[in-house]
């Protein structure tokens, strides 16, 4: 068994306190990624597990067994870092191999383990080169295979893709998932990249000054955002924010009023909330459309910016009041900068945040589907 859990994990440096009593169970075979801004304690928990810092209080059971006083090489975890950590003056084969060096395991067994790893690597080829002959995904992909050889229990990625190209992120992204799939493997990543979250993750921990803000899979924290952090950190272009009070709530519905005057409704439980409150409105930039003027809409604005992607575009809209909202659109844009136009919203697809930040309780029926996958017709 690989399971992972953290029970009240805390680090304090001096008097700062930087994980805040860390709760998490991580199943095994599960691709987990800790994902946060900057200085989040991301880093810091991976540490931990590895051994490489040391609790000031909690545990971190691996297998069911507690590792606090265990030594790194004890843990029987591998860790892939950033920046490769690979001998420039050694083969492939050699880099490869050196998480077997103390291994009891005969010369011909730790040979045919090599040859193994770097045919799931796909750098049968590669054995012989030097890492100065390799490209960058090519060196991480080294890494890797030098952390799989030993088959840990737990495998831990410190942003290993922080240093390559965006060809190459994406490239060795596909890798590493293709990787977990076929190990089977619990992994730990950690990124400030939520778009690798995302892709990767089976779920995800979203980390916030030394605190976890939300843990479920990158479907729920998208869909179903617990709060603003998580609502605003996940999603790119972010979720567009508008603040305003609450002017009714009954049947699972919502009705805020925004600043420049307009009137939103949210399919949202407000039921505890009394009149007036503020609140903050969210709404994805995709579940936006743009329309004429007076033809229903919601908004009303005049677009600044318009960024064509190819398959989609992003409009900027002013609505006044110093608000501006992004809505995403299919295709080339057949609007033009300066233009005025109408933003749409439906109620079902709005999320509402209370002053603290909370979500409120979503009561539309198919905002997110509970489990299973769509169904092809």
């Amino acid at each position: 068994m690989s399971n992972l859990t953290l029970t009240q994990l805390v680090k304090t440096y001096g008097q700062t306190e930087v994980l805040h009593s860390i709760d998490l169970e991580i199943e095994d075979g599960e691709f987990v990624v800790l994902v946060g801004p900057s200085g989040c304690g991301k880093s810091t928990t991976l540490r931990l597990i590895a051994g490489l810092e040391e609790a000031t209080s909690g545990t971190i059971e691996i297998g069911g067994k507690v590792v606090n006083n265990l030594e790194p090489k004890e843990r029987n975890i591998a860790m892939v870092f950033q920046n490769y950590a690979i001998y420039p003056h050694m083969s492939v084969r050699k880099n490869i191999g050196f998480g077997l060096r103390s291994s009891k395991m005969a010369k011909a067994d730790k040979e045919k383990r090599i040859d193994e790893i770097a045919e799931i690597l796909g750098m049968t080829d590669l054995l012989s080169r030097k890492p100065n002959q390799l490209s960058g995904g090519q060196r991480q992909r080294v890494a890797i295979g030098r952390a799989i050889v030993r088959d840990p229990q737990v495998f831990l990625f410190d942003e290993p893709l922080s240093n390559l190209d965006a060809a190459l992120r994406v490239q060795t992204r596909l890798e590493i998932a293709k990787l977990h799939r076929r190990m089977d493997a619990t992994m730990i990543y950690v990124t400030h990249d939520q778009v690798e979250a995302m892709t990767l993750a089976d779920r995800i921990v979203v980390l916030n000054a030394g605190n976890v803000e939300q843990f479920g899979s990158p479907l729920e924290l998208y869909h179903r955002p617990q709060n603003l952090f998580v609502a605003t950190f996940i999603g790119s272009p972010t979720m567009n924010i508008v603040a305003g009070t609450l002017a009714g709530a009954s049947n699972g519905d919502a009705e805020v009023k925004v600043a420049n005057g307009s009137v939103l409704h949210a399919k949202v439980d407000a039921s505890n909330m009394s009149g007036g409150t503020d609140v903050k409105v969210g709404m994805r930039p995709e579940h936006l459309s743009l329309c004429a003027v007076d033809d229903g809409e919601t908004f009303r604005g005049s677009i600044d910016v318009i960024e064509e992607l190819g398959e989609s575009f992003l409009a900027h809209v002013d609505v006044g009041e110093g608000e501006r909202i992004i809505v995403r659109g299919d295709g080339t844009a057949r609007v033009k900068e300066g233009e005025t136009v109408g933003i749409r919203f439906r109620p079902e697809d709005g999320h509402v945040f209370s002053a603290s930040g909370a979500a409120l309780p979503r009561t539309s029926p198919d905002a997110f589907p509970e489990s299973g996958a769509p169904t092809l017709n």
